[in-house]
């Protein structure tokens, strides 16, 4: 067995799990086999009393192998075909469950999705009370439901109302909360867990599962099972079906999971549980969250674009240039991760504003921090409180450049303009060292022309964080034709610190996630222009699942900075479809009438104060509502549309590579995830089918057009993605 080691003490079997060449244990088909062999020797030996299964690494099992799931997956693959995919798991849990001998659980560490499911099919649980320790079910995550008996045994266990938020929300528990909630049975220092676990064993020598005695009912129910069930199942309906809009089968799944599953018995349940993970397994929806949010994203963090042969970098001394909101964001997550800072603005009011700024984050965080973490809350408050104080002492907030001499790398964020910019770079080269890296925060200036009057343009590259920059969690990093292999290998090295993810594009007008951000609202301003009603456009958007409308998105990145961009385009001459800027009139009018956005309290949108923000009449004024209204799914379909095509553009040019373009879009722009991404979109419904789209909306415009490329990519169906991943 090369999963798991089998030991006998004193009539008790230990199970311990061990993956060689992995940091933590999932399920993989060569577990689930040597766990057969342990299980049914146990069981079969009338020598062993019991067993009990545990890990030898710092966590017990975080979930299934996710990478040969999507290996797995088939486009033709029919619902009842994939139902059977975890028989064989969930045969030995039950065999496990019902053979009359002990089996405890004895969590050393985390324990989610199939480690949780193999956990609730024993018949204790112990866990490690060390805070770190979490269990929980994020299947919904990847868009999918647990399928070894998650749905039926934790419903059963802790009652529905309970089960419910754990399974739709995918959130994991801490070990206090799963003690309350009766998750686990107790909890336990990792030098007790075992000895624990053996007393157990001695006194409950032939256990039953609640749900497996007769009569059983689940846990918290008021009155009938099936009226307790359906009030249940239709308060959520509603809720989901607002939250998700239809586009994410799988909590709606969950939920009729359940809602059948605990109203007939045990094993009649698993295969329900069975056929709702069919129909999701078979769906493209699981399959793009996967591939984007676990296997492209997984890559992204390991640095799968880092130059090989150039040594890991460690940054320690970093130097941010401009103290606005930006600046102090990215002073505020690298003081955090443990870097010094050096944070300078020409305005020394500026600098201790944005440390005012940091602190009043930082107290936030702190504050939530100690009220969740510990039992003892003075102790934790007090650790957090040191915590946020040395956070506040690496970050030194000054005027004067001549403190960048020391710093390993050094971010400017200055203002979106390339002249401003080229007079920091001058004051930055005057100080910093010879090996430094210097890093533009620019999100649409070319790389390289800003590297023009650089004496070491080898070692300019583009950083480009997004607001706010302690919550997002991407960095677009921007290699220019003169950027040299170690800069960029540092510059992911410095991600990775910052515990971000990064996306490696080449330098190009916008580079990719502008491009595809310029396209989104440039969309809505010229639907708003054609006399779409602004209510449609916003919410054509939201029924589609973008985190945020056009409209209301371009209020928060504010109409003088989009003025900007478009002043700086065209003094570069560049062609309006650089930056898909057709809606330049829409921009300059906002920006002459003085409705800039959030920040000047009136944009597309009024916010009036201590009241929710609301469309603005007057913008009907300057654009009237036309009569006739289009179907939503052709504002939909623009909106969508436009961004894919527009991503598929900059794949054609070699800014970007589809992964990256999948993930940017996603992480950076809030492009919906259930497509997986722009290119993941145009690989589900089909590139034949997506250019027929495209076509059919070019009476909108020619920006519609797909180029010759395309084409050729769609006669020949040449997908995105050569295969399931």
């Amino acid at each position: 067995m090369n999963t798991l080691n089998l030991t006998i003490t004193n009539g008790v079997a230990l199970i311990e799990i061990d993956l060689p060449e992995r940091s933590v244990n999932i399920f993989t088909p060569a577990l689930v086999a040597d766990l057969e062999y342990a299980i049914n020797r146990v069981i079969a030996d009338g020598d062993i009393r019991g067993a009990i299964i545990s890990s030898a690494k710092s966590s017990f099992i975080v979930g299934a192998d996710l990478k040969y799931l999507l290996q797995q997956y088939r486009e033709d693959w029919q619902a009842f075909e994939a139902a059977h995919f975890f028989d064989k798991e969930n045969r030995l849990f039950r065999r496990m469950e019902t053979s009359g001998k002990p089996f405890v659980a004895a969590l050393n560490g985390s324990a989610l999705g199939g480690g949780l499911e193999l956990a609730l099919a024993c018949h204790y649980r112990i866990l490690n009370a060390n805070p770190k320790a979490v269990v929980g079910l994020p299947e919904v995550t990847v868009g999918l439901l647990p399928a070894g008996g998650g749905t039926q045994r934790l419903p059963r266990l802790i009652g529905i109302e309970d089960a419910l938020p754990l399974l739709l929300e995918g959130k994991p528990l801490k070990p206090a909360q799963a003690l309350a909630l009766g998750v686990v049975d107790e909890l336990a220092t990792p030098d007790t867990l075992i000895s624990k676990a053996t007393h157990w064993i001695n006194n409950n020598p032939k256990p039953t599962q609640p749900w497996d005695v007769k009569g059983f009912i689940v846990p918290n129910n008021a009155g009938a099972m099936a009226e307790h069930a359906g009030r249940s199942f239709n308060a959520n309906m509603v809720r989901l079906r607002k939250k998700t809009q239809d586009n994410y089968p799988a909590p709606l799944a969950i939920l009729s999971a359940v809602y059948e599953g605990t109203l007939l018995p045990f094993d009649l349940a698993l295969d329900i549980e069975a056929k709702y993970f069919g129909q999701l397994f078979s769906d493209p929806v699981s399959r793009n969250l996967i591939r984007t949010q676990f296997v492209n994203k997984g890559q992204a963090d390991k640095l799968v674009n880092r130059p090989i042969g150039i040594d890991k970098f460690t940054t320690k001394k970093i130097g941010v240039i401009g103290a606005g909101m930006m600046g102090a964001g990215i002073a505020h997550v690298a003081a955090a991760t443990g870097l010094h800072v050096v944070l300078i603005d020409n305005n020394q009011e500026a600098t201790q504003r944005a440390k005012a700024f940091i602190q009043n984050k930082l107290e936030k965080e702190t504050a939530k921090k100690y009220s969740i973490q510990d039992t003892d809350q003075s102790s934790a408050q007090n650790q957090a409180q040191q915590d946020m104080e040395a956070t506040l002492a690496r970050i030194h907030a000054t005027s004067d450049y001549q403190s960048l001499s020391d710093c390993d790398l050094v971010i400017e964020a200055v203002f979106e303009n390339r002249d401003v910019k080229a007079e920091v770079f001058a004051q930055i080269e005057k100080y910093i060292k010879p090996d430094a890296v210097l890093a533009s925060n620019t999100s649409t200036l070319p790389i390289a022309s800003l590297a023009t009057t650089s004496k070491h343009p080898n070692r300019i590259i583009g950083l480009h964080f997004f607001s706010p920059v302690d919550r997002m969690p991407l960095v677009e990093v921007i290699k220019a034709p003169k950027t040299s292999k170690a800069t960029l290998a540092c510059a992911l090295d410095f991600v990775q610190q910052l515990h971000k993810t990064p996306v490696v594009v080449n330098d190009s007008p916008g580079f990719f996630t502008s491009r595809i951000f310029c396209s989104y609202i440039d969309e809505g301003m010229a639907m708003l222009a054609e006399g779409i009603a602004p209510a449609l456009i916003e919410n054509a958007a939201i029924q589609t699942s973008f985190a945020i409308g056009p409209l209301a998105v371009t209020d928060e990145v504010s109409l003088d900075l989009q003025q900007r961009v478009v002043d700086q385009a065209i003094a570069d001459k560049l062609a309006p479809e650089r930056l898909r800027l057709h809606a330049q009139p829409t921009i300059r009018l906002m920006n002459e009438i003085g409705r800039l956005g959030r920040k000047t309290g009136a944009g597309f949108y009024d916010y009036p104060s201590n009241q929710p923000k609301r469309l603005a009449s007057v913008i009907t004024h300057h654009y009237p509502t036309a009569s006739m209204q289009p179907d939503i799914k052709d504002v939909s379909d623009r909106l969508l549309y436009i961004q894919a095509l527009e991503s598929a553009r900059c794949v054609e040019a070699g800014i970007i590579s589809p992964s990256d373009a999948d993930l940017g879009a996603i992480l950076g722009l809030g492009f919906p995830t259930w497509t997986g991404g722009p290119l993941s979109f145009i690989d589900t419904i089909g590139i034949h089918a997506f250019v027929t789209r495209c076509q059919q909306l070019t009476k909108y415009g020619q920006r519609f057009e797909p180029s010759p490329w395309l084409l050729d990519r769609a006669k020949n169906q040449r997908s995105f993605y050569s295969n399931s991943f």
